[in-house]
């Protein structure tokens, strides 16, 4: 695709814009697990489950068709990634049952992990060439951006809007209907080959990263873990244990812990590389061990800190750990590497959660909560002394 300025800077903000919406509705559920909770009864352990059938999703659609779109064009990837959440979208308008809920998150992960891939690739190279240095960057605040806005917005017309666990279903039903329009006026990115191959993403680790991508996978899980959390749980804890009941006040400090990621990964240009992962990983575990002293006190502040700093330890973790991977990776391999950190990642951010859930019961939430940010910064503390180990023993 030829550079033509103002067809680039169009079809790059309809991209760009098309990936914010798809995963803006990945995290509108987040301030209504509350209300589902009170309308249908059940209870933490099957809270969990639903949120993590999303991760399940997302991992089946990153192995099954996560190269496809190098094969038969970014378009036809993207409108199907905006199929797959309408199809959400449309269960959640619905059904109003457990069942419906599963299904409905199962169709939103695999938005995400059909949208992941081939809308960062698409939003880079429909770039304009004065963009291209910054377009990495643009491609993650879409996606962040639209992670934290999720919550904001179903937090906004749960609290002051009719029909609080529905309405914002529609709208952003709306909104999909716009951005596949978007994507069927933007120019295709890549050319087809004249044998396309279709074929399952094969996941590996090659010797040449094993050493880095350890370290940068147990980072992963303790980054992952808590953003799990925080599109989980953290609403119940709002409501049960600090007498927040407002949506829109929850869906602000979910929509915070996002903003403070993409803030993380713009902050790196500023640290060292050699350095980045140390304080990506001291920013989260401040963070988590903010967020235990909130759950052991009940205090908003404490939230409100431990979301802030563990949202930018997250961000610098995930960009310091996979930019290391990825600069040790052999070109012809980063794909395969690529899509087993993701992998990792999203199991990061399910089943941690999930054990969460099964110990509140026994345990209680308070109690949980403060083990498990206890755990996630003894995670953070040996995914920081791992990465330095490899890269001493790499330097040597």
């Amino acid at each position: 695709m030829t550079d033509k300025t103002p067809h680039a800077q169009r079809d790059f903000l309809l991209v760009a814009v098309a990936f914010f919406i798809t995963m803006m509705g990945t995290t509108l559920p987040t301030p209504l697990y509350a209300l589902y909770q009170q309308q249908l009864g059940f209870d933490a352990i099957w809270l969990t489950l639903i949120f993590s059938v999303y991760a399940a999703g997302v991992i089946a659609a990153l192995v099954l068709v996560g190269s496809w779109s190098d094969q038969i064009g970014r378009r036809p990837l993207l409108l199907a990634g905006l199929l797959m959440a309408a199809i959400s979208a449309v269960i959640f308008l619905t059904t109003h049952s457990v069942g419906g809920m599963l299904a409905g998150r199962l169709f939103s992960g695999f938005s995400a992990g059909i949208m992941t891939g081939t809308a960062t690739v698409a939003v880079v190279e429909s770039a304009p060439t004065a963009w291209r240095s910054q377009a990495t960057l643009m491609a993650t605040a879409a996606n962040m951006f639209g992670l934290g806005f999720g919550p904001l917005l179903a937090g906004f017309t749960s609290q002051y809007l009719p029909w609080p666990t529905t309405l914002v279903f529609g709208l952003h039903l709306g909104l999909l209907v716009l951005a596949a329009a978007g994507i069927a006026v933007a120019r295709e990115t890549v050319q087809r080959p004249e044998q396309v191959r279709l074929g399952i993403m094969r996941p590996s680790i090659t010797p040449a990263v094993r050493a880095l991508f350890i370290p940068a996978a147990i980072a992963g899980l303790a980054g992952f873990s808590v953003a799990g959390v925080v599109t989980s749980l953290v609403p119940s804890i709002m409501r049960q244990l600090m007498g927040q009941q407002g949506g829109l006040v929850i869906g602000a400090v979910c929509c915070l812990f996002f903003v403070a990621s993409i803030g993380g990964q713009a902050a790196l240009k500023w640290i060292a590389p050699k350095q980045q992962m140390t304080v990506g990983c001291c920013g989260l575990i401040a963070g988590v061990l903010a967020l235990g002293a909130s759950i052991h006190t009940h205090q908003m502040g404490l939230l409100l800190l431990g979301g802030c700093l563990s949202g930018a330890g997250q961000g610098m973790v995930f960009k310091a750990g996979m930019g290391a991977v990825m600069a040790a990776c052999p070109p012809q391999q980063k794909a395969a590497v690529t899509s087993a950190l993701f992998i990792v990642f999203y199991f990061s951010m399910s089943l941690p959660v999930i054990a969460l859930g099964f110990s509140i019961a026994p345990f209680g939430l308070s109690l949980a909560g403060e083990v498990f940010s206890v755990i996630i910064a003894a995670v953070a503390v040996l995914a920081m002394v791992s990465m330095g180990y490899a890269r001493r023993a790499s330097a040597a």
